[in-house]
């Protein structure tokens, strides 16, 4: 389907919302030295550590150990400290994509966006939103030209417009496959239940394409991926097996039945692998918001009573342990809750501060190959986050 955030990024070109000068920051070459950076990040429990130096890093290449050569102690854009190797210059500009995979418009989520424009975004920094309909751009010169609650409500407006309008097909297939079920109308339950799973395509293709041009940014790149759970619904066992007692002389019935079943076995909609170092190569941060409150027409589904012999059942699952670990790769956090503003308040204040590390690789070879990347503390017992590595090319 042409209305996915993911076919957006691919089809309408991603590279146009974010139309700025690129030069990458994530492998620097100088004189034939090659220095590869990492954004680290540091908690002792959910508080950020800024007290680190030079010496307290330790960094791995393929288990290899590496010969840290800077680091760079960042808040928001301003280089609070800095050690080691003084030509290396960080990119500190940072760009906010904010990508949404929902159905339901929620008024948390202008809460969020509230949080982000009063907390977060400072002037220099760039930003796109990915709806479900099209991406929009803010223009370098944004805050120059009108106030920044004027900007806010205009990105509300066209976020909550297209979110509502790409969610109109999906609730009526929802409610549509309520009735199927309900009536055991198996031919169309089927239907339904294919043009359902038509909407949440997801093709690999574009999520590495999103990567890509996401590398060509310059600077420190944050992604905010908003995630609706997916309650479908679906026959009771208890009720399936009391139908097929009753329709055992109908053998085609029973077996198409047994056939819809296997529909509810969800594989893996892309290679999670292939993904999750594309988007460690990129050097971005992708922060996995899923958001388990959904609302149709309305209403709660968790709260609708279904129809007898139907019950309604979270979907997500492969999507979101794909995710999970696509946002680890990159050092970002993965959180699900119903409390969208609380959510993203988490994931904004740990995109805030952050070390920039790096170091030279003792045998470097451009040979395509990935490189697995480790950074620890010494001692202390804290949480460290940073991307898994980079393609050698």
């Amino acid at each position: 389907m042409s209305n996915r955030p993911w076919h957006i990024v691919a089809a309408a070109g991603f590279v146009l919302v974010l139309a700025a000068p690129f030069s990458g920051q994530q492998i620097t070459h100088r004189a034939g030295v090659i220095n590869v950076e990492v954004p680290v990040r540091v908690f002792s429990g959910d508080r950020f550590v800024d007290r680190l130096t030079i010496d307290d890093f330790e960094v791995f290449e393929d288990g290899e150990p590496q010969q840290v050569e800077a680091v760079y102690l960042i808040r928001k854009t301003d280089i609070r400290r800095e050690e080691g190797d003084s030509t290396i210059r960080p990119g500190v500009g940072r760009t906010f994509v904010f990508l949404f995979e929902m159905r339901e418009w929620l008024p948390e989520v202008e809460a969020a966006i509230d949080y982000f424009f009063d907390e977060v975004i400072i002037p220099g920094d760039g930003l796109a939103f990915i709806t479900p309909v099209r991406p929009y751009r803010m223009k370098p010169d944004a805050f120059s030209r009108g106030s920044k609650e004027t900007i806010r409500d205009q990105l509300v407006a066209k976020v909550k417009n297209d979110i509502i309008f790409s969610g109109s097909q999906h609730t009526n297939l929802l409610m549509e496959l309520r009735q199927d079920a309900g009536s055991l109308d198996m031919q169309a339950y089927r239907s339904h239940l294919d043009q359902l799973e038509a909407l949440r395509n997801i093709d690999e293709r574009d999520l590495i394409a999103f990567a890509r041009e996401l590398k060509r940014q310059e600077g420190q790149k944050t992604v905010f991926l908003f995630y609706q759970k997916e309650l479908l619904p679906e026959l009771d066992l208890k009720a399936w097996n009391e139908t097929t007692t009753v329709l055992s002389d109908e053998v085609y019935t029973v077996m198409d039945m047994a056939d819809l079943l296997e529909l509810y076995k969800r594989e893996s909609l892309f290679s999670v692998d292939a993904v999750k170092k594309a988007y460690s190569d990129s050097s971005m941060s992708i922060h996995f918001l899923f958001i388990t409150k959904t609302r149709s027409m309305g209403l709660d589904l968790t709260e609708m009573r279904p129809p007898t012999g139907v019950i309604m059942v979270d979907k997500s699952e492969d999507i979101f342990s794909a995710f999970a670990e696509i946002a680890r790769a990159t050092g970002g956090i993965t959180d699900s809750s119903q409390n969208v503003g609380a959510a993203f308040a988490k994931a904004a204040a740990a995109s805030e501060n952050y070390y920039l590390l790096y170091y030279r690789p003792r045998a470097y070879r451009a040979d395509g190959a990935f490189r697995e990347i480790k950074v620890r503390v010494k001692g202390g017992n804290y949480r460290v986050t940073h991307r898994a590595g980079y393609f050698a090319n």
